[in-house]
This record gives structure tokens, sequence and C-alpha cells, in this order.
């Protein structure tokens, strides 16, 4: 499935009025759209106040097929530049890669009605009702058109005589966007801006000429290192929990010692085979690796939602499982392999939903408490992790058993948990613990789910790490299985931002599992600077207040 967000998202960088236009038209949003055998929408109408406008929605499509601007729609034209009535264009006409059996299965799960719901109460019909589920319909019968789902089949098929837009409850939604952007675009700029103040500090305080090593005659954690190793496919299964998963072991050829031992856990629709990079590169370091997949959030089970073989993108219990899988793994491999790994020191790394997974192992508990204020104000949120956080309210609400003490050192790249952990948990977290963002993630936002959550942490031992222009994606590998993403997805060039990660989660594990104190050397500012590389530069603080990140 090929979603091209980029196209998407670039509607929030186009000038003020033509987003005012797009808005006008229905167009803000992109529709998520059941057969319903009536005649197709005609006109697309705009309240303001007492005042009504139309438009017909052929004349878009002599637009966006033609390039010819008839009277109809002239007078919304003539408000914007020729380059801008080009990119509408181009929006109405860009497809999506997408089945129908695909769209309609997301579209019937709980995160699918979720969207709907919300946009319902902007694109409604001509009666003025909720457009939830015209926009399904739409959306269903415009991915059967032979040249893919594109916004103008959304608009043909859309089930009613007319598209009605709430022009309020759009610009409320704008200017929300754009207060989010605001913030931040600050919160960025703090980071950075302390980022280059730490190296500073450390170069002319902490670590003065005449004493440091320079980073270009240490050793490059970038590249690999010099020990062999083997893989190894294992098969738990938990038979307590009915629950079976695939483990890639990695063992490095060292004798005389135990092994330090590095767990990873892979994000929502993901695969072990997303880590497989870094998990080869630790284990050339010395460390065994062992990278886990999660039967219930991993690409099997997004295929099997796009097949209709099940109901959701994931199921809740996933908050628990995933933890508890982690868990067996350890219990299995210190019966296995007890004699050749430390299994009383363990690291943990994971990506977005395994981020969780790594809050959750290091200490943070579910927060009942918090999340039913958070999730009622779903449908007023940008933050698109929130759809995915608030099915934890379906578990039973007790105190789940999912930290676990043999976690030393945790790595959380991309993760979630502005709510379902929020400070008060968050806070909890005692081991040292690196937090990776990317300032163009628009799935789990940088602000709410790493920046704040960093300043939430009390470990003593915590770094904040941002690729600037990184997306939700830009640390993954390939795999054959996982979702197929375009390159405007992944962002600048993954392998940037793999290295980064090689020479991070070497260097932290080193200083905390192995306790290695040369390594703590490269946990800095400075050596932040050192590997950071255009279009996707680096910046890494172990200091930040929530002072900092809302200064005007």
């Amino acid at each position: 499935m090929k979603f091209p967000a980029q196209k998407r998202s670039d509607f929030f960088k186009l000038p003020s009025k033509l987003k005012l236009m797009l808005v006008n038209l229905g167009l803000s949003i992109t529709p998520i759209f059941v057969y319903m055998p009536v005649k197709a929408a005609e006109q697309i109408y705009v309240v303001f106040g007492p005042l009504q406008f139309s438009l017909p929605i052929a004349s878009l499509e002599v637009y966006a097929k033609e390039g010819k601007i008839d009277g109809k729609l002239a007078p919304y034209a003539k408000h914007v530049e020729p380059q801008q009535m080009e990119q509408l264009r181009e929006v109405l006409l860009t497809p999506i890669d997408v089945t129908p059996v695909a769209i309609a299965q997301f579209l019937y799960s709980p995160q699918g009605e979720d969207i709907l719901n919300r946009l319902g109460q902007i694109i409604q019909t001509k009666a003025g009702q909720p457009g939830f589920y015209a926009m399904r319909a739409a959306l269903i019968k415009a991915a059967a058109y032979p040249e893919g789902l594109t916004l103008l089949n959304v608009l043909r098929e859309f089930p009613t005589y007319g598209i009605k837009i709430n022009s309020d409850r759009g610009f409320a939604e704008i200017e929300a966007l754009s207060r989010q952007i605001r913030q931040t675009e600050m919160a960025i700029a703090a980071v950075n801006q302390e980022s280059r103040k730490e190296a500073s500090i450390q170069r002319e305080v902490e670590y003065p000429s005449q004493i440091k090593p320079s980073f270009s005659i240490l050793p490059d954690l970038r590249q690999p290192g010099g020990v062999g190793y083997t893989k190894e496919i294992l098969t738990l299964t938990d038979f307590g929990r009915g629950r079976s998963f695939p483990v890639d072991f990695y063992l490095p050829q060292v004798n005389g010692t135990k092994l330090p031992l590095i767990v990873i856990s892979h994000g929502l629709g993901s695969d072990r085979m997303t880590f497989a990079y870094l998990a080869q590169h630790l284990a050339s370091y010395g460390f065994a690796v062992a990278v886990l997949e999660h039967p219930g959030s991993n690409a099997q089970q997004l295929q099997a939602l796009t097949k209709g073989l099940a109901s959701e993108v994931t199921p809740p219990t996933e908050f628990i499982d995933r933890p508890l899988d982690v868990k067996f793994l350890l219990d299995e491999l210190t019966r296995s392999f007890g004699r050749q790994l430390n299994l009383t020191e363990v690291g943990v790394l994971g990506q977005s939903f395994g981020g969780y997974t790594t809050f959750a192992l290091a200490g943070a508990g579910i927060n009942f408490e918090l999340l039913p204020a958070d999730c009622a104000a779903l449908n007023n949120s940008l933050n698109l992790s929130l759809l995915l956080q608030c099915r934890s309210l379906e578990l039973p609400q007790i105190q789940y058993q999912l930290a676990d003490s043999r976690i030393k050192a945790a790595i959380a790249i991309n993760p979630i948990g502005s709510s379902i952990f929020g400070q008060s948990q968050m806070a909890n977290i005692a081991i040292p613990l690196m937090i990776v963002s990317g300032s163009h993630d628009t799935i789990a936002p940088a602000l709410p789910e790493q920046i704040k959550p960093f300043t939430w942490l009390t470990t003593p031992d915590k770094y904040l790490v941002l690729l600037n222009k990184g997306t939700h994606f830009s640390t993954l590998g390939q795999s054959d299985s996982a979702v197929e993403l375009p390159p405007e997805v992944l962002g600048p060039d993954p392998t940037i931002s793999q290295n980064y990660m090689k020479a991070l989660s070497v260097a932290f594990f080193e200083t905390y599992l192995v306790g290695e104190l040369s390594y703590r050397r490269y946990l800095s500012a400075d050596y932040g600077q050192f590997i950071s590389e255009d279009p996707m530069p680096l910046s890494l603080v172990e200091s930040l207040t929530g002072e900092q990140i809302i200064k005007k």
C-alpha cells in the first residue's frame, strides 16, 4: 500500500490564500469516505453565517483535466497565483495506490471510524448531516477507478447531490494546525539552540583542546565492529497467552565472558527486518541481539486487515502483550542461553509502538487516570498517535506489571506515550534513556510525543536526539513484508539516519550496559555536531526544560 503523504502534507505549506480556497472547497483535509446507489454530488456548498456559496464539481473536473478555469471557478481562482492553482490541480489528480477492499477494511476499523467521525463534522451532506457514511462510500468507490483513488474521484462519488462544508469547523482545524506548527517550530528551535550551547561548553570547558581526543582519530562507530556473529531464527510459544512469535537472534563469537544482550521491538505494521541493519551492527561490536516480532501489531496483521481477515489495525491487548513478549523472551533466553548471556543487565530499543514497549519495560505504567480526559478531546487533537493510545481505554483498568527489572538501559525511537503514560509515569523511569525524534514526524509528532516527555524525565542519564527533517520512518531499514513506503514518507537519505542510530546505539549501550565509560564521550552534543549531515542534521541534548520549549 503506498500513501503519497508528501502531497497531503504540502497543503500546510501552501500560501494562506490557497489554503483559504481549499477550505472553502472542502479540499483542505483528504476525505476518508459504503455503497449507496444514489446520484453523485454535483455541487460544493460553503456556508458563512447567513451566506451560502456554491461551486459545481464539474468546474473542478474541467480544470483538473484540461487546465481551464470556467466562470464558476474564476471567482476563486482570481484570489491565488497561477502556480498555486497548478498545485490545486495536482492535489485533485494525485492517485493513491490502494484497493477498495483495503480502504474499506481500514474505514470499518475503530481507527478508521475515529477519523471519519472527525472529518464528518467538516464535510457534510447537503442537508447538514455529518458526512461519516457518505465519505466512506465515496472513498471505497473512488478506489475502484482505473487511475486509482484521487480527490477528484472522491468528489465524483460523494453519494448526495451536494457536499456542504462546515467552514467554522474547517477554519478551527486550520487554526489548530497552525498553532501546533508554531509551537513545534519553537520547540525544535529550542532543542537546536540548546544542542549548540552544550556542544560549545563541551569543546571549551569539559574537553579543552589540549586534552580532548579528536573525534576524527577516535574509532568511527558508524563503521562495523570487528566481531563475527551467527544468526539463528527462534520460534517462541507462550502457551499461557496462546501466543507464538519468531525472533532473529544474533550471537557474537566471543569466548570467556557473558555477552550483553539488546532486545529490539519494531513499530506498528512493521516487522523484525526493519532493524536488521542495526542488529547486525550491534552484533559486530559484541552485543547479542534479539529482534522479536509482535504478532498482533506487525506487518502480517496489517496485511490481514487489508485482505478482510482482521477487523482492526491492532487489538488493544497489544499494549499488554508487547511488553509481555519481551519478558517471555528474556525468560526463554535465560533457560537456553543463560551461560552465554548476561541476562540481569539487558538493553532494549524500540521504534514507534516499540517505543511505547520500551517505556513500559523501563518503568512507565499505563495512566488510566489521565487517558479519559485526553481521549475525550480526541476530535480536537492533531496528534494521530492518540488514535492508537486511546484504544487502551478498552482494556480492563487494573495495575499491569509490565516493567522488567532486568532492563537497565533503553532507546526509544519516535515513541508514543504522551497520554497513555503522561508526566507522572514517565517520571518513574529511573534507568538511562535516549529518546530519538524526527522534526517532520506526522504520526507521533515531535513536540507532544518526544520533546515534552523528555522534559518529564527524572533519570539523570537522559538524551534527546533530534533528526531535523526526519520523519516517523527515517530510521527504518528495508523489509519485503512491511508496508511499502514512498521516498517522501521516508524523508531524506535513510543512510544518514541509520548511521546516526548505529553510532549512538553502540555508544549508549557500551556506556550503560558494558560500563565502558570511554564511550560516554560520544554521547554528547559535540559528537552530534561531528557526525551531523545535511539534509538531515542531528542535534543532541542532555538537558531541556518545559520553559525552554515554550519560550516566545
